[in-house]
């Protein structure tokens, strides 16, 4: 990408300016920055300047900023940490991501010296101003305990550092009639085999873009779920139906090693692809929704519930470690409550 970069004043804010092309591709990308912002009286999108963004449009790293250089380095021997630890490449990402994003709200402030008092600042001036879920503190937290339990030097004290309530959300269902209008939307078999196989065996979505083709026996009508969430392998009962979709895409396809592959053989399908292939099969069936491939998931568990199976092989099947997280679907189910009686109905 051509572009000019520099350091600015505006607003009384030390920022840096980028120019470019006016391509509607670049800008998409741009806005997605942490605090992007355009302003209409210089005619130009401009970033905050920290080390990221100095390191990311190859601007000198002035004496303020060897902090923040020393924040990478930081984060980079954390990311060793917790592959050590075998914890999965999303924990590592997602863990990584949020540690940096707290790191370098202290800019320029030595890690040694950030304190429980910055924590809180952190708290009400990053994660409630931008409104950002509780989830997402509770990512910033899990990383902020485990990286201050790893070095040495520290003001914070762990102990201290208070978590969230979560809200209490009940899982978004789909009734059977959407669902079905979803899996036949697609007309190509690839699709149509993937969503088929995530609502079928209740798959995360991570789990079915890893799956290879051994992952499917056949012969005993399973699906061979392998290191998971929390590195445990899992089987799901697979659909005589859904077994006859796969063997069809087989043959058209012939992956070679991920069952699904992206346009390059040997390399796994794309997440946001796949994501896309579930929009679009939304949008065909005409629901007005803002389904998630984890919607999916979720509808499988429930329908599951209404069908009669016991609760303890649908947390087997879905991979939940506590029994807590499968009776969720208690409250959505409608099993129970179809039997319910109005009193309206006696007035």
């Amino acid at each position: 990408m051509q572009y000019r970069a520099e350091i600015i004043e505006h607003k009384k804010q030390k920022r840096i300016a980028v120019w470019y092309a006016n391509d509607p591709r670049l800008i998409s990308r741009f806005r997605k920055l942490d605090d992007a912002k355009w302003s209409a009286s210089l005619g130009v999108w401009h970033v905050p300047d920290n080390v990221a963004n100095r390191l990311r449009f190859k601007l000198r790293l002035d004496e303020a900023n060897t902090v923040g250089m020393d924040k990478i380095a930081e984060i980079e021997a954390f990311k060793r940490y917790l592959n050590t630890k075998r914890y999965s490449a999303n924990t590592v990402k997602t863990y990584s991501e949020a540690l940096y994003v707290f790191l370098m709200f202290f800019n320029h402030k030595e890690v040694a010296k950030i304190n429980n008092e910055d924590v809180v600042n952190f708290y009400s001036t990053y994660i409630l101003e931008k409104q950002l879920s509780t989830s997402f503190q509770n990512q910033i937290i899990n990383a902020i305990k485990l990286y201050f339990k790893t070095i040495k030097e520290t003001s914070v004290n762990v102990d201290k550092i208070y978590r969230p309530k979560r809200e209490k959300l009940l899982p978004n269902v789909l009734s059977k009639a959407e669902v079905k209008k979803i899996l036949m939307a697609h007309g190509n078999i690839k699709h149509k085999t993937m969503l088929s196989l995530i609502y079928s065996c209740g798959l995360r979505r991570s789990e079915l873009l890893n799956l290879k083709p051994r992952d499917i026996d056949s012969k005993r009508n399973l699906v061979i779920i392998r290191q998971s969430k929390g590195k445990k392998d899992r089987v799901a009962p697979l659909s005589a139906g859904v077994l006859e979709l796969l063997r069809l895409y087989y043959r058209s396809y012939k992956p070679e090693f991920f069952l699904f592959e992206g346009r390059d053989a040997g390399t796994k399908y794309d997440e946001r692809s796949l994501a896309q292939v579930l929009k679009q099969a939304v949008e065909k069936a005409g629901i007005a929704k803002p389904v998630s491939l984890h919607w999916l998931r979720h509808s499988y568990a429930t329908h599951l519930l209404e069908s009669g199976t016991d609760l303890r092989y649908i947390q087997e099947i879905l991979g939940h470690k506590s029994s807590k997280t499968t009776e969720i679907y208690t409250h959505v189910s409608t099993k129970s409550l179809q039997n319910v009686k109005s009193p309206f109905d006696d007035l």
